[in-house]
């Protein structure tokens, strides 16, 4: 099973690229995704996350696994604060500025066109999951000092369970 990659992986850097076929292997990669997102434990996992460079997330905000390939059209609205994570960066939580409402377009496995819209939980993890699909990890929403103060704490300390 593939395992989840840390802050520096450069697949946590770059843009993805769409998925292209809607077959067996494609729905062996999403049950795999959410098998590690549940073990992590999280509520979501990006291709990327697990060193993959495919528009991929999967989720699950309390009503079950879900998947989202090839994700577009995001909409957002209003404004919230709340203490965030991310299974890339294990053991740090933030206060983020994120829309309250968010809105995407995506496909399912059968190549289907379907929407995930919500706000709360649904919403944040939308936003955050879409981000690491765009080569955006969660310190790149914090500003300037916060995100310098974070990368220095990560620097000295590591990650929990890791060797700094």
């Amino acid at each position: 099973m593939k395992e989840i990659v840390h802050f520096g992986h450069p697949s946590l850097k770059i843009d993805s690229t769409d998925v292209l076929e809607f077959d067996k292997d494609l729905k062996n990669l999403t049950d795999e995704m959410i098998q590690i997102m549940y073990d992590a434990p999280g509520v979501g996992l990006a291709a990327p996350q697990i060193g993959i460079n495919k528009n991929i997330f999967v989720f699950d905000a309390g009503d079950g696994p879900k998947v989202a390939i090839n994700p577009h059209n995001l909409i957002l609205e209003g404004s919230i604060t709340f203490m965030e994570g991310c299974l890339s960066l294990p053991g740090y939580y933030w206060d983020i500025e994120r829309a309250e409402y968010a809105s995407l377009d995506c496909f399912d496995l059968a190549g289907n066109k379907i929407n995930f819209a919500g706000d709360d939980l649904t919403g944040r993890v939308l936003q955050h999951e879409y981000d690491h699909l765009n080569g955006k990890v969660l310190l790149t929403a914090l500003k300037r000092k916060e995100r310098k103060a974070a990368l220095k704490n990560i620097s000295l300390n590591g990650f929990p369970g890791n060797d700094v």
